[in-house]
Formats: structure tokens, C-alpha cells, sequence
């Protein structure tokens, strides 16, 4: 694997959300570049603030935040991107993902992108679980993109159960592994 490659760190609506701190320091241990896009939901859990001292540069949080932008923000990201990892991913996200819909900066840029994708999901074990999900799981596998599996771990909503985020390590060895 390369050093040096652009990734897009997008940020979902997750408890798991402070943890995107740890996975841009060990992306940028490793010599990438990290962008960061917030869903605008993803805010109410981390601040833009924290995840741009971790990347240490601005994060996009919709598609008129950064100011002075001529071009369209999400094809210069989709453009620019070698990899786009979504940690955590919440349902909701990969819903939209896995149907094409594109209603924010970051699901506007995976369409957009021909870079790989790596998924990590994050949520309530019985919202792993729903028949739902599973099918828009499978959907953007069919596609291409690489799940992170989520582990059995403590959950906000219960003690112990799956839908916990995956482990940094198991995360950052996927998007190695994409980038080969």
C-alpha cells in the first residue's frame, strides 16, 4: 500500500463518532491525508471542531460550508478521493447508500466517486438485525464496497450486543487492504 493517499472519512449519526478521532490518527500515522465529511446528524454526537484538530484541516459538514466554493463540493471530493471510508456508518446512511439516494455531502460524493468504499457499521443490535438492514448490507456489498463487520461489544442501549463499531486496527487494515 501506498503512503500518501487522499482519504474521506465520512462521519455518521453514531455514538461510536468520537472514535473517528483514533481512525484519522492512525490513517495519519500511516503518511494520508484525512477528510473529513459530517452528516449534518453526526454533529449532534462530535464536534467539526474535534475532527478537524484531528485531520488538521477543515471538515465539510454541508454543501455550503466551505466559503468562497465555485465548484460543486462533492465532485472535487469524489475527484480527489483514493478511498472513502464511512466509520461509523449508522442504518440510516447506508439506506440511503445502498438505494442511491443523495441528499447530503457525503452520500452525493460516494455516488459521485469511483473510489473504493469501506463501510463500518454502527447501531442498536436489533437494528443490525432488521431484515432491512441486512438487505442494504448485502446491497452495497453487491456493489463493491467492503463491510467492516461490526463486533459484540457494549452498547449505548443495552449492555452487550453487536452493532458495536469494529476495533481502529480491523478498520485501518481494511482500508489498507482497499488501497492495494
Amino acid at each position: 500500500m501506498a503512503a500518501g493517499k487522499n482519504i474521506l472519512l465520512g462521519v455518521t449519526a453514531s455514538i461510536s463518532a468520537y472514535k473517528a478521532c483514533d481512525i484519522i490518527t492512525d490513517l495519519r500515522k500511516l503518511g494520508h491525508e484525512v477528510t473529513v465529511v459530517m452528516t449534518k446528524d453526526a454533529q449532534h454526537f462530535i464536534t467539526p471542531l474535534t475532527l478537524q484538530s484531528f485531520a488538521g484541516r477543515e471538515v465539510i459538514s454541508d454543501f455550503f460550508s466551505v466559503e468562497g466554493r465555485v465548484k460543486p463540493i462533492h465532485i472535487e471530493l469524489a475527484k480527489k478521493s483514493d478511498l472513502i471510508l464511512i466509520a461509523p456508518a449508522s442504518a440510516d446512511v447506508i439506506a440511503k447508500i445502498s438505494h442511491g439516494m443523495a441528499d447530503d455531502v457525503l452520500t452525493c460524493t460516494v455516488l459521485a466517486s469511483t473510489a473504493p468504499v469501506v463501510i463500518a457499521p454502527a447501531m442498536n443490535e436489533k437494528m443490525l438485525a432488521n431484515s432491512f438492514t441486512q438487505e442494504n448490507l448485502k446491497r452495497v456489498k453487491d456493489r463493491g464496497m467492503k463491510i467492516v463487520d461490526p463486533i459484540h461489544g457494549h452498547l449505548v442501549c443495552s449492555d452487550q450486543g453487536m452493532g458495536h463499531l469494529a476495533e481502529n486496527a480491523s478498520i485501518v487494515k481494511a482500508v489498507t487492504d482497499a488501497l492495494r
